[in-house]
């Protein structure tokens, strides 16, 4: 009995299959979300082009009338369409990192705004020296393999430069809320949750001032300054929400009562300031009612200001008695501005926190490589967060993002798209707080 054959896979077909998703990537160059490819991104997209390219001419060779040459034709010109695209967008982002270590001006000035993440100190030196960043962010990647000598050497080296060039420290942060989210353990001790203190309410407020305190030593110690913690998001009241990839509030809220939140992490934030280390209550507007998963995808919360009192409750009290930074969340608040998220709203920053609760701390945004800001560009996002008054703006998970997000601030704040009384208001703040903390030493 003859064996069943099964018809080969067209080559024509596979290639048409394929171009279309390479296309898209191409397109997509140095992305986020493919962020573990990086190092290979462009030379695989090349190799497949030159592979599609050989294979496209041979058959194009091959064919032995016009009408049969048609189809190798255009499959030619799509490889080499996918090559030249993808070159020029790896010579676009190029183009982009060379103007950023070229400085001047513009990206002196905006830069001093930025917090970015890395992969090695070494990368950070000509950036921190030239004025470029205005701090860096610690995560398990950037210090694995380092002890807590080792680590404290790399700040202090990063530091010194600062000063040797007349310029501000450098804010270190880092992400130790406790309990689930705690990136510099193990060099700092692995602490429950602070919902965990809420189990006994005796002495709720010493023992969270106590956790605070032993935390901020230990960041202390490593060369941190700032931490982005506590979490005054209320509890949502349920164990998980399937729309919910990452943040996981329920995970990391101290709990639903506004007012025993804000015991907690009144007292947390006090420890942590005086241990040196400045807190950063998160995610206002509130990330407990919010569905989506803004690592991912836009998410709005609907309601009116005055509903979301008990929300705010934690916020405003923090801030007003510890001076506490303030982390700002790319969620929609469309009774506010109808068009910007949270973290790039002026509205939001300019009326509502700074002239309606007169908060003059400094507002950080979260990740601007997350998913519902990144889709409509990381330079206009900056941009946009710089011209609302935000004064640090966080690139953390793709530090490559950091010199699309400071080449387009910079280019905006040329063409005057960076509103200049906000930023030099800003910059204020920044110098501010320096000098406080040199007058605290």
């Amino acid at each position: 009995m003859q064996a069943l054959r099964l018809p080969r896979p067209s080559g024509a077909l596979l290639a048409w299959t394929l171009l279309p998703p390479l296309a898209g990537v191409a397109l997509h160059l140095k992305h986020p979300l493919l962020y573990l490819w990086r190092d290979w991104e462009t030379a695989i997209l090349l190799g497949l082009a030159l592979l599609g390219l050989y294979g496209a001419r041979r058959a194009w060779h091959q064919a032995q009338t016009r009408r049969q040459r048609l189809e190798p034709g255009l499959r030619l010109l799509a490889w080499l369409a996918l090559a030249l695209l993808t070159l020029g967008q790896e010579a676009w982002f190029r183009w982009q990192q060379y103007q950023v270590f070229q400085g001047g001006v513009a990206m002196e000035r905006m830069g001093r705004h930025f917090v970015v993440g890395f992969r090695d100190f070494a990368e950070l030196a000509p950036l921190a020296e030239q004025g470029l960043i205005g701090g860096i962010y610690l995560s398990r990647r950037n210090i694995r393999g380092l002890e807590a000598g080792q680590l404290r050497r790399e700040i202090d080296a990063l530091q010194a430069l600062r000063r040797r060039a007349g310029l501000p420290p450098l804010f270190v942060m880092a992400d130790q809320e406790g309990g689930s989210v705690a990136h510099l353990s193990p060099l700092v001790e692995a602490q429950p949750a602070l919902a965990s203190l809420t189990r006994e309410p005796e002495g709720l407020e010493g023992r969270a001032r106590a956790y605070g305190e032993r935390q901020g030593k230990a960041m202390a110690a490593l060369g941190v300054n700032m931490n982005l913690s506590p979490v005054v998001d209320l509890h949502p009241g349920q164990k998980g929400n399937w729309q919910d990839k990452h943040t996981r509030i329920e995970r990391r809220a101290i709990a639903a009562d506004p007012r025993l939140v804000t015991r907690v992490a009144t007292a947390y934030s006090a420890g942590l300031s005086a241990s040196g280390v400045l807190p950063t209550v998160k995610h206002f507007p509130g990330l407990g009612r919010v569905k989506g998963d803004t690592h991912l995808v836009r998410a709005s919360l609907s309601l009116k200001p005055e509903q979301l009192r008990d929300d705010w409750l934690p916020f405003q009290a923090v801030t007003a008695s510890t001076g506490a930074a303030m982390m700002l969340a790319h969620v929609h608040l469309p009774q506010v501005d109808p068009l910007q998220p949270a973290s790039l709203s002026r509205p939001l920053v300019q009326e509502l926190l700074r002239r309606q609760w007169g908060y003059q701390g400094l507002l950080i945004t979260d990740d601007l490589n997350m998913g519902a800001v990144y889709g409509d560009g990381i330079d206009r996002a900056a941009v946009a967060a710089l011209d609302a008054g935000v004064d640090l703006l966080l690139v953390s998970y793709d530090p490559d993002q950091y010199f699309r997000a400071l080449y387009g601030a910079a280019r905006g704040w040329r063409r005057g798209a960076v509103g200049a009384q906000r930023e030099a208001a800003s910059a204020a703040r920044l110098d501010r707080h320096w000098r406080q903390s040199r007058a605290e030493d």
